[in-house]
């Protein structure tokens, strides 16, 4: 049920920061949002663990910053497996999206999935 959640969440942030940089971020409607959050969480749960793996002295040396662009990557992945549906201007711009999405992602996960508990 979270996995539904979550691409829920993404599909709407796609729109959203689609909507903001209409020019670097296109997207062809509500449906090409949850089709490409569909495939990112596809790639998020097979490609992104070898690429954590393989950049691991870089994450550790950045104090896990470069994990930013391991996410700008695979949003790169779902704009080229996308086709026209989906289209991001550049490496720029994904690695924009990619802080965008980590930041209300982090905000909403403690905020309202996981609210702390008060003792």
């Amino acid at each position: 049920m979270k996995w539904l959640i979550g691409i829920l969440i993404n599909g709407v942030l796609f729109m959203a920061i689609a909507g903001y940089f209409s020019e670097s971020f296109v997207l062809d409607g509500f449906a090409a949002a949850l089709s490409a959050s569909f495939l990112l969480s596809i790639i998020n749960i097979i490609v992104r663990p070898i690429l954590v793996i393989l950049t691991l002295p870089a994450t550790i040396l950045t104090l896990g910053l470069f994990l930013f662009v391991i996410n700008a990557i695979t949003l790169e992945i779902t704009d080229y497996l996308m086709g026209d549906a989906f289209e991001i201007a550049g490496f720029g711009m994904a690695f924009l999206a990619s802080v965008i999405m980590s930041i209300f992602t982090l905000v909403l996960d403690k905020t309202l999935l996981k609210p702390s508990k008060k003792n």
